[in-house]
């Protein structure tokens, strides 16, 4: 499989939610069989002494056999935290200047066009070929 072919295949759908100094990637990917699972990855950019930064990942890979009880509790836990706590940030921390912003379809690649630091990375190689 060419190079080409292999962006095609990662690059079925995405979408990008930037939020302040995290951003979430959902990403639609496919099986080696050419079924599709989706991939969430929360990036969050951290700021060196120097200047630098670099950035923290975190991934869930969430298949169709879930799709439903995942949504079914993600809808009941937010549901629950608005309903205790409203929808208002309550924070000392949270950024004063904080803004959302959706993109579909992002051309860019937060595996090429970001720095990380092998220290934060501890992804583990997962093998679809039993799906």
């Amino acid at each position: 499989m060419s190079d080409n072919e292999m962006l095609e295949k990662e690059e079925i759908f995405s979408k990008v939610l930037r939020a302040g100094r995290r951003t979430y990637f959902f990403d639609v990917r496919s099986t080696k069989a050419g079924d599709y699972y989706l991939t969430i990855t929360e990036s969050k950019k951290f700021t060196n002494d120097d200047g630098s930064f670099h950035y923290k990942k975190h991934k869930i890979y969430l298949y169709k056999e879930d799709f439903v009880g995942f949504s079914e509790i993600l809808a009941e836990m937010t549901d629950f935290i608005v309903n205790e706590k409203g929808e208002e940030v309550i924070s000392e921390r949270h950024q004063k200047d904080y803004q959302k912003s959706y993109e579909q379809n992002a051309e860019e690649s937060i595996t090429t066009n970001e720095e990380v630091t092998a220290s934060t990375e501890s992804f583990t190689d997962v093998s679809f070929d039993d799906i």
